[in-house]
């Protein structure tokens, strides 16, 4: 299993809504994939956060770095390759951070 569909995996059964997966390979040197995706709560995005973590660990992908715990309106985890955005609804609606990487990939197709 890829790290990307761990992380997939992982958040589906930890109930995350409206999950996107962009592949930024070239795109950034930050990583070669972004995922976005939403909690219901603060309670939710922490939750869905910790779920990422031990994931990680279990399947030997090591300890990520994290941000965002303390609050939980917004917690990137960062594996290296792999960048996760688990939002608030309100929070990923004001920031909008996928549309932002689409629309980046949408104007180079041209």
């Amino acid at each position: 299993m890829s790290l990307v569909e761990l992380i997939l995996n992982t958040l589906d059964d930890a109930k995350a809504e409206e999950t996107v997966s962009v592949d930024i390979t070239g795109k950034s040197s930050l990583a070669d994939h972004m995922i976005v995706t939403s909690g219901r709560s603060q309670r939710h995005v922490g939750a869905v956060a910790d779920q990422i973590i031990s994931a990680l660990r279990d399947k030997g992908f090591g300890k990520p770095r994290v941000e965002g715990l303390p609050h939980c309106d917004w917690v990137l985890v960062d594996t290296g390759d792999v960048i996760v955005h688990i939002f608030r609804p309100e929070v990923r609606e004001f920031y909008n951070i996928e549309k932002m990487w689409q629309a980046d990939f949408a104007a180079d197709a041209h």
